[in-house]
């Protein structure tokens, strides 16, 4: 614990003299590079949580949180599987699901597609109205109409408009393992924008009864989709519903559907947090060096407290004090700002357009047009208490490079 007088002398070295300006003047460069490098990840890692939830939003508009699929999917009782789901705890809304992929034409142009077989009479509360339709009416998907709905890049790149047929070039398994291709004709009823590349140039919606009839699966779905109540809660409730079903089904969840781009994510924020925590370690090198100088120039004092009974500990304190306080500061300047700049960055952002007259992201490259932040308190308790340990840790050499100073050989010639 500290005593008073260690307190004290601790506090008093902070105090700059004439001949000591300059040991304070790499102080507060100290106290300044915490705070700049604390207020930097804050805001960074602020800044990379919104772009992650913007991609979760943008990937789950045209997905849902989880699935169950039987593996016998003719024998399914569909009705009954998706009232037990829609009955799970957490579970917002249930429906039917086929995907299918194949190749998609009109005219010409030949490209790759993967059509989402819905049930619109489900749909819409199932994607929260999360899908984007920039033409058309999912009510347009009727079954046995064959109507189509092209994602807005895909039906760009095949020239297709409303009212316009294609083509699909579906492969069809055989009884002999092997596969025919199927040519069926669909008629487009709209168009949407996920706001994801990866939707918009392959994605497209058809009846699921129309799927099920391309693809002769003797059943009226493949799996059962849901949409949790909390997206974070959907890879509980596949697992749950795994254990309750039984060996006959497979569930899956959106964490393991895009587990790629996220994976990517988590690592650009690890690295983006290594290499920004080189400003706190500067700092805390700057620390190091301050309070060495303070320790040679303070070495008679050292003696003097030495002579007058302080310990050795009793000088570690001291300067630890002193260095504690320099870099518990700049944590707590750095934690202030950060937070203050990181739930701003959604205003001051525009306005710096405004000013500049730069996009920092054009619409015609991104698809996210604003910067998104995303303040959360675990990422700040854990910069400040590593910058907190970080700083506390630096002032252990020079402190103890004081306590070993021998009274007798500083006093000697004094």
């Amino acid at each position: 614990m500290l005593n008073p007088v260690e307190l004290f002398v601790g506090l008093r070295y902070l105090r700059a003299k004439r001949r000591t300006r300059f040991v304070s003047f790499i102080t507060l460069i100290s106290l300044l590079g915490i705070a700049l490098g604390v207020a930097a990840l804050i805001v960074i890692l602020s800044v990379m949580n919104g772009f992650e939830g913007e991609l979760r939003s943008r990937l789950l508009s045209m997905s849902a949180h989880g699935s169950i699929s039987p593996l016998n999917a003719g024998s399914e009782n569909w009705g009954a599987l998706q009232d037990r789901v829609s009955l799970e705890p957490g579970v917002k809304a249930a429906a039917p699901f086929i995907e299918m992929e194949g190749m998609i034409q009109s005219g010409r142009d030949l490209v790759a597609v993967i059509v989402h077989g819905v049930d619109p009479a489900y749909e819409a509360a199932l994607s929260e109205g999360r899908i984007n339709l920039v033409e058309g009416d999912l009510a347009a998907l009727q079954a046995g109409e064959r109507g189509i709905i092209l994602g807005r890049i895909l039906a760009y790149s095949i020239g297709a408009r409303i009212g316009d047929s294609v083509v699909l070039l579906v492969p069809k398994p055989v009884g002999d393992g092997t596969v025919e291709p199927v040519l069926e004709r669909f008629v487009t009823r709209g168009i949407f924008e996920a706001g994801l590349q990866d939707h918009d140039a392959v994605l497209a919606l058809a009846h699921i009864t129309d799927v099920s009839n391309i693809l002769e699966l003797g059943a009226p779905a493949a799996s059962m989709r849901f949409r949790a109540e909390d997206v974070m809660a959907a890879p509980a409730i596949a697992q749950s519903l795994q254990a309750q079903l039984g060996d006959g089904y497979v569930s899956s969840d959106w964490t393991i559907e895009n587990g790629s781009y996220f994976r990517a994510i988590r690592l650009e924020k690890m690295m983006m947090s290594l290499i920004l925590s080189l400003i706190i370690g500067v700092a805390a090198f700057n620390i190091v060096a301050s309070l060495v100088m303070v320790v040679t120039d303070k070495t008679t004092d050292i003696a003097v407290l030495r002579t007058l009974g302080m310990a050795p500990q009793g000088v570690v304190k001291i300067f630890f004090v002193q260095g504690a306080i320099i870099g518990w500061l700049g944590v707590a300047v750095g934690v202030i700002l950060g937070v203050i700049l990181a739930l701003s960055v959604p205003t001051l952002v525009p306005m710096l357009e405004q000013l500049t007259g730069f996009q920092i992201m054009p619409g015609d490259v991104y698809y996210v047009t604003r910067i998104p932040s995303e303040l959360e308190l675990q990422d700040v308790l854990i910069i400040a208490i590593s910058a907190f340990i970080l700083t506390s840790l630096a002032t252990l050499y020079p402190a103890r490079r004081a306590a070993l100073v021998n009274p007798a050989a500083a006093l000697r010639y004094e």
